[in-house]
């Protein structure tokens, strides 16, 4: 049995076996607002703290979970749909314009905790192909928000943390620009070894997979390559992410509460662990993440063997 825990919002842990819903956390009432802080201990775990008021009584609580550092127990390659912007700043009766700048912080913070936890590459869902529809004045507000993070806030990760930019997805029909800036950023961050950032933007799975089935047709109509040939191998190195030293997520992130992938990384997905927080992204934080993290160390990976002890 897995159980995932979050406080003051209710998190989402799917497995093979189980799926949990937990709403709270060392008797805490749901009123509390967010997690206060975080500390290590020589133990490798993680204490989680956090405290609120309601009807005027003060609320306190803590809840250690254990977190491993051993490398090959941390996923490699972690990738999140960064979903709740806007609700984010409904709520606060504000525009979706400074949801999204929120949402900017939010992804340059979860870069950093990435790093900080072993995280090897950290792919988000920026804009899909989909995302078009909104109307001119957001989507040219999100361009320049793109633009504005790379120059600043990903700069500071290349120079700061040794951070390598990527951006996988149909960059032709992004301005002038944006393009501009991510040209730059991929070439001042390339040789870094450090966390690799790779930003999808104007990005859709089917989108990826068809363009990538033209390519291998083109070479089978040509001559080049014999239709018994294709084969999984060869098509994922037609994929966007094939440049990628780990290219298949081990760990999905979605944030807001929605429980669907919407059209991200459907190959490379097929094995990933799935965690649905309903915490918006400008407020998912460090605490959050292990959460995530201790989560996904607590599922038996099998790819589609017996588990050894399935008959004891």
């Amino acid at each position: 049995m897995v159980i995932c825990l979050q406080l003051a919002s209710s998190a989402v842990c799917l497995t093979s076996k189980t799926t949990m819903l937990i709403s709270s956390l060392a008797k805490l009432p749901l009123s509390c607002s967010r997690i206060r802080s975080i500390s290590s201990t020589r133990k490798r775990n993680i204490i989680i703290t956090s405290s609120c008021s309601s009807g005027g009584d003060d609320h306190v609580g803590s809840h250690v979970i254990e977190l491993s550092n051993v490398v090959e127990q941390m996923p490699k390659h972690v990738a999140v749909i960064m979903d709740g912007n806007g609700r984010w700043a409904k709520n606060r009766g504000l525009s979706p314009q400074h949801g999204h700048r929120a949402g900017c912080k939010s992804l340059k913070n979860l870069a950093l905790n990435c790093t900080h936890f072993g995280v090897k590459a950290l792919t988000v869902f920026a804009f899909s192909t989909e995302n078009w529809k909104r109307s001119k004045v957001e989507v040219g507000f999100l361009m320049s928000c793109f633009e504005d993070f790379i120059r600043l806030e990903v700069d500071d990760l290349i120079q700061r943390y040794d951070t390598r930019l990527s951006v996988i997805g149909d960059t032709s029909r992004l301005p002038e620009s944006l393009q501009t800036a991510i040209a730059w950023g991929e070439e001042s961050g390339r040789s870094n070894g450090g966390l690799h950032l790779v930003v999808a933007l104007n990005y859709g799975g089917r989108y990826e997979i068809t363009e990538a089935a033209k390519k291998i047709a083109r070479r089978v109509e040509e001559g080049i390559l014999g239709a018994e040939e294709v084969d999984e191998q060869l098509f994922e190195q037609e994929l966007m992410t094939s440049f990628m030293e780990f290219p298949n997520p081990d760990l999905l992130i979605r944030t807001s509460g929605e429980l669907r992938i919407s059209n991200f990384m459907l190959w490379q997905l097929a094995y990933a662990e799935l965690y649905f927080s309903d915490t918006l992204f400008p407020d998912f934080g460090q605490a959050d993440l292990v959460q995530a993290l201790a989560c996904f160390q607590r599922r038996n990976r099998r790819f589609g063997q017996r588990n050894n002890n399935y008959n004891k």
